[in-house]
């Protein structure tokens, strides 16, 4: 079964999406917080990451290196506000991570990346570095 976890601040928003998701047979598990995210990527593999790009509050290369190390070759997609700046969303694609505006169709979501067939573990010492960034 595939699975998806969605990070995203506004729980109405990921609700609904969620439930889109449900009635094509797509798992969803919704987290508000990167924290809270990543913490249930140490206990469950996902297909799929979806998290809101205004919530990731850190640099760049600590956005890459958090999912590379928790959820490595777990594709990510970022949502945006509709009026986001080219800038940031070109630096997002450059970071590898995958770039919807909203508002969008989760058909948009699915045909933008390929979900993997299998998912990778968590790489050893995730768990600590985890702990360190969310203190």
């Amino acid at each position: 079964m595939v699975r998806v976890l969605m990070i995203d601040g506004d729980p109405g928003r990921a609700q609904t999406l969620a439930m889109e998701c449900l009635e094509r047979g797509v798992a969803v598990r919704m987290a508000e917080t990167v924290c809270e995210g990543v913490r249930y990527l140490l206990d469950a593999p996902v297909s799929l990451v979806m998290a809101d790009a205004a919530i990731l509050r850190m640099a760049g290369p600590d956005r890459v290196r958090l999912f590379d190390v928790v959820a490595p070759g777990v594709p990510v997609v970022l949502t945006v506000d509709a009026g986001a700046r080219m800038e940031d969303l070109v630096d997002f694609e450059l970071q590898g991570f995958h770039v919807v505006s909203r508002p969008f169709a989760l058909e948009d979501v699915i045909a933008k990346i390929e979900l993997p067939a299998k998912t990778a573990p968590a790489r050893r010492g995730a768990r600590a570095h985890v702990e360190a960034a969310c203190r």
